[in-house]
């Protein structure tokens, strides 16, 4: 269920601050991201500029008039033949999970990635001890794909992540160049 008064929008410059708070949180006290330091805001300008060239989706939940939580589709992989590949990033602000907006947010994105004409969508998700990602990507559909032993180190320990996949409905049994 979706938190009352939340609603999932294309993110703007306005909430790249917000945006940037909730994933400096993930990467100064979890290994849910393998980043260890805090994209700027700045750098948050340029990846919501490229991901709108690509046509590929950034959105946000906003709830109560602040953004409690933001999802996008960015580039699998850069080499070529990936094209049609994206890959899901999910984060809510501390205080916002639980309410629904994972939900909400990723089914924005698969929705809009769909649209865009992307066939499959990966999840990488970092092994946190929690298995509510993973469950989130399974009500979604995803499939595992795999599971990389020992491939972050963070936090003073070695992280395995797992590979989840989703085929995207638009992108079945198409060939698109």
């Amino acid at each position: 269920m979706t938190a009352p008064h939340a609603v999932v929008r294309p993110a703007s410059p306005s909430d790249l601050k917000a945006v940037a708070d909730i994933y400096t949180h993930y990467v100064r006290h979890s290994v849910a991201t393998f980043e260890e330091t805090p994209p700027t805001v700045a750098s948050w300008e340029g990846r919501l500029d490229d991901l709108a060239e690509r046509k590929l989706p950034f959105v946000v939940a906003e709830s109560n008039g602040a953004v409690a939580g933001f999802a996008h589709a960015s580039p699998w992989r850069p080499k070529p033949a990936y094209r049609h590949t994206v890959e899901d990033t999910v984060y809510l602000a501390p205080d916002a999970t639980g309410q629904g907006l994972g939900t909400a947010l990723l089914e924005a994105v698969i929705a809009e990635s769909a649209r865009a004409g992307t066939r499959q969508m990966i999840a990488v998700i970092a092994d946190t001890g929690s298995d509510a990602s993973l469950a989130l990507h399974r009500r979604f559909g995803f499939t595992d794909a795999g599971h990389l032993v020992a491939v972050g180190y963070k936090h003073g320990r070695w992280i395995d992540t797992f590979l989840m996949q989703l085929t995207l409905a638009t992108g079945c049994g198409r060939h698109r160049s």
